[in-house]
């Protein structure tokens, strides 16, 4: 097969929170994805601090506790790494993050992020910007683009993907636990994307019975 006979593969835009058990879960499967149907994920931030600053006295302590300064502190990193380095960067640094916040149970602290800027060898510095808003009107702008394109009434992650006819297929989710593997993360990409690209189509849910599983 020629290079020009070489399938282009069909972009997946995945916007994410660090913090987020469910995206990281989501995540995971994208990655499953990849592995056997013709996508390629294009990774991008979005922020549960931003999406709720305006709501918080409405929200358990613990989420109030989450969402405020330690909320901001991945993503400040990450868009800065993004900004400084490149998006190329922005996945492999999600997966250093969500390895260590979710898997090993380590939390988002300072010292963990650090931890991942190493693991993927990005400079020490960008932990600085932890604390720092100078990319702030970036990451909003980036939240945005996520959210704008399925409502305010959802979270992470976020997946737009071209449909059949050319048109924008966007949702939140798909919320599963654990990781589909192999072809039956296949079948949930295909049926994920049947039930989203239907015209009028908005929700299935059932209650969680099961907490996120990093197998």
């Amino acid at each position: 097969m020629t290079d020009t006979q070489v399938r282009e593969k069909t972009p997946v835009d995945f916007w994410f929170d660090p913090l987020c058990p469910w995206a990281w879960m989501t995540s995971r499967w994208m990655l499953e994805v990849e592995k056997v149907r013709d996508v390629e994920v294009r990774w991008h931030v979005m922020s549960l601090a931003v999406l709720n600053e305006n709501r918080l006295d409405e929200l358990p302590e613990r989420y109030r506790d989450l969402l405020g300064p330690k909320g901001w502190a991945p993503v400040r990193v990450v868009i800065a790494a993004q900004q400084k380095h490149g998006d190329e960067v922005t996945g492999k640094l999600y997966t250093a993050l969500g390895t260590k916040i979710h898997n090993e149970d380590k939390g988002a602290t300072r010292e963990v992020i650090a931890e991942a800027l190493a693991e993927v060898g990005l400079p020490a510095e960008l932990i600085d910007y932890a604390e720092s808003d100078e990319y702030d009107e970036v990451l909003r702008a980036s939240h945005n683009d996520g959210i704008d394109r399925v409502g305010q009434e959802v979270g992470t992650p976020v997946i737009s993907v071209p449909g059949a006819e050319g048109d924008e297929v966007a949702f939140f989710g798909p919320v599963v636990t654990p990781t589909p593997r192999g072809e039956a993360a296949a079948r949930l990409w295909d049926g994920t994307l049947l039930v989203a690209a239907t015209p009028g189509f908005y929700e299935i849910k059932r209650t969680r019975t099961k907490g996120p599983s990093f197998e």
